[in-house]
């Protein structure tokens, strides 16, 4: 298996090491991995995202941290009289779709030798990489911003992990916990490549979902890009095995109170503008300068995608339709929702839709 580390910026291209996690020149990493999807063989192993071993950039099983996660149900919603598909993405450990990414992270990390880790977070992620690092005895230290919701928090020093609140912006918390870990490995799961590579695995499972298909439109909620990027490349994968040939529409949803990846896709641009950040209650997405925003504009041009925004408002309206109907999801999550209400009105006809609801109510109670 070889795994090699690329600069998005220059091309440089690295060797798997301990401390890498960005290039010399500043850039972002992404992997040189080039795995197949062998179904045939998938088929043969348990219902865990770990049945897709073989496209995870990890050399030894014995390596593997895992909580036997992933299999997330799919079921049908009737909206408008049109039935959507709805992937409840939270049903995991720590409640949320970021344990796909700390599962194979944190593996990673552990294959790597390392032993003291370094995450920021508005929450989710960094409940994962918290839950995760505890199991294989890694210290961690996660940074929040000081307003986040008091039960993540909660739930971040129930894992046993270091938390440091930091006061100001996302922005501040980032920069933060980036000059912290000088000194000890990167966690993030929006800066390091190989959480990505558990994040793709969704796409694995509508596509078996979808008997080794996949449906025309896939909505989701957009901030730091970690579930977008992952599905991206897990789409990727599956193209150079042959086993589809187009991809899926990608429509990321945006709180119109913080919208910078709108913002640029309306101009038909890469480079992420300059905007106002307003408070939403959908704090998961609230990320006023997304590090990873060209590859973002990226996987949703290349897919002839769309951006959608939505106000608190029909957030709050979308997690409280949805509670009805027995699925009980934190606002950043609803946001997908509310996306798919407003994309309605243009479904075509025999357009297959999956909205990926990313985050357990309980969170944001």
């Amino acid at each position: 298996m070889e795994i090699k580390l690329k600069c998005i910026e220059c091309g440089r291209i690295y060797e798997e090491e301990k401390k890498r996690v960005f290039c010399d020149c500043g850039g972002l990493l992404q992997l040189e991995f080039n795995p197949i999807f062998d179904i045939e063989k998938i088929r043969k192993k348990d219902k865990s995202l770990w049945r897709y071993r073989d496209l995870i950039p990890l050399k030894r099983d014995e390596n593997i941290v895992s909580l036997k996660e992933g299999f997330t149900p799919l079921i049908g919603k009737k909206i408008d009289g049109f039935e959507i598909f709805l992937k409840l993405d939270f049903i995991f450990p720590t409640g949320s779709f970021k344990d796909r990414g700390a599962t194979v992270l944190i593996s990673k990390i552990k294959e790597l030798g390392i032993n003291r880790i370094v995450e920021d977070s508005s929450g989710n992620a960094g409940a994962a990489i918290s839950a995760y690092s505890t199991i294989t005895d890694i210290d961690c230290d996660i940074f929040v911003p000081d307003n986040a919701s008091p039960n993540k928090i909660k739930q971040i020093e129930f894992y046993g992990a270091n938390v440091h609140k930091i006061s100001g912006s996302r922005e501040n918390v980032f920069d933060e916990a980036k000059k912290f870990s000088k000194n000890f490995y990167y966690a993030s799961h929006f800066i390091n490549p190989y959480f990505f590579h558990g994040t793709k695995t969704v796409i694995f499972e509508i596509y078996e979902d979808f008997n080794c298909s996949l449906p025309e439109t896939i909505i989701l909620p957009v901030g730091s890009g970690s579930s977008i990027l992952g599905i991206y490349i897990g789409l990727s994968d599956l193209k150079r095995s042959n086993l589809i040939e187009k991809f899926p529409k990608l429509i990321g949803v945006q709180s119109e109170n913080c919208a910078p990846i709108y913002s640029a896709f309306v101009k038909k641009e890469y480079d992420i503008p300059k905007i106002e950040k307003k408070y939403t209650i959908a704090e998961g997405v609230s990320i006023q300068n997304p590090l990873r925003g060209k590859e973002i504009l990226k996987a949703i041009y290349e897919t002839n995608g769309d951006v959608i925004t939505v106000s608190d408002e029909e957030i709050l309206l979308s997690q409280k339709e949805l509670a009805k109907s027995g699925i009980f999801v934190e606002p950043t999550s609803a946001v997908s929702f509310a996306g798919v209400k407003k994309y309605i009105n243009s479904l075509k006809e025999d357009e297959r839709i999956v909205a990926i609801l990313t985050g357990s109510g309980l969170k944001s109670l």
